[in-house]
């Protein structure tokens, strides 16, 4: 699978090429295995010094409004953290949506330890739930959005990786049903263990947009953090299962 979508993604590349970045794909995926073991550990201190937010202050702005605002990262670099370190650097309580995992007492023991520091985990099945109840208070909603979606009727396709892709449509729907700012996470690799992410806003006014706008601007932003070092995203997961019907 890791080969196969490389390949259709890089047609440019050649064969050793994709091989290099495949090997340096599976050396990533291990440290971030044990990256997200080490998280359950972590001190405030050390989260901080190694998952820092190089512009908080993008986000205040919005907290400052008294405003709510949904991030959209990737599965990009050290995604993991990202329940940890927010809410230790940004005035905004943290909602973080997760798939809840089938073990019960595992998803138990990971929701437990990742939310910490400010955070709450919501599970995906209850977001508009979670909107809902929340909507009135001031939150950070974290939304990883490049996921393969379920619901291919309320999908957005764009183009992205040389591919025609269908994309969640939730970040888009809650931006515009609560008139709030999405900001993409640029998350970057600075060495082994040690990451710097840059918050960008893809828009402050998300009804003021065409349909799918907000969408096609986390699409271009995230394939640029993909072209600029390709190992660091999830090559893993089955991202091209569906296919738009003509």
């Amino acid at each position: 699978m890791v080969s196969t979508n490389l390949s259709k993604s890089f047609p440019e590349k050649s064969a050793n090429e994709i091989k290099a970045i495949e090997r340096k794909y599976y050396h990533h995926l291990c440290d971030i295995s044990l990256e997200s073991i080490k998280g359950f550990s972590m001190s405030p201190k050390e989260i901080i010094r190694r998952h820092r937010i190089l512009n908080p202050e993008l986000a205040n702005h919005f907290f400052d409004r008294k405003l709510s605002v949904i991030s959209v990262p990737g599965h990009y670099n050290n995604w993991e953290w990202g329940s940890l370190s927010p809410g230790l650097q940004l005035k905004f309580p943290i909602v973080g949506f997760y798939k809840p995992m089938s073990n019960k007492l595992v998803d138990a023991f990971a929701k437990r330890h990742r939310a910490k520091f400010n955070t709450k985990l919501a599970s995906i099945k209850e977001t508009g739930l979670t909107f809902s109840e929340l909507s009135d208070t001031q939150q950070a909603y974290i939304m990883a959005s490049d996921q393969s979606p379920t619901n291919l009727k309320e999908c957005y396709w764009v183009h992205f990786l040389n591919q025609d892709t269908a994309w969640l449509h939730g970040p888009e729907k809650y931006a515009r049903i609560y008139k709030w700012p999405v900001v993409y996470v640029d998350i970057r690799k600075v060495k082994r263990g040690f990451y710097e992410l840059e918050l960008v806003t893809l828009t402050e006014d998300p009804v003021s947009l065409p349909d799918g706008e907000i969408t096609r601007r986390y699409v271009q932003h995230l394939e640029k953090s993909i072209r600029t070092e390709p190992a660091y995203w999830l090559w893993s997961h089955k991202r091209w299962k569906h296919k738009r019907k003509v």
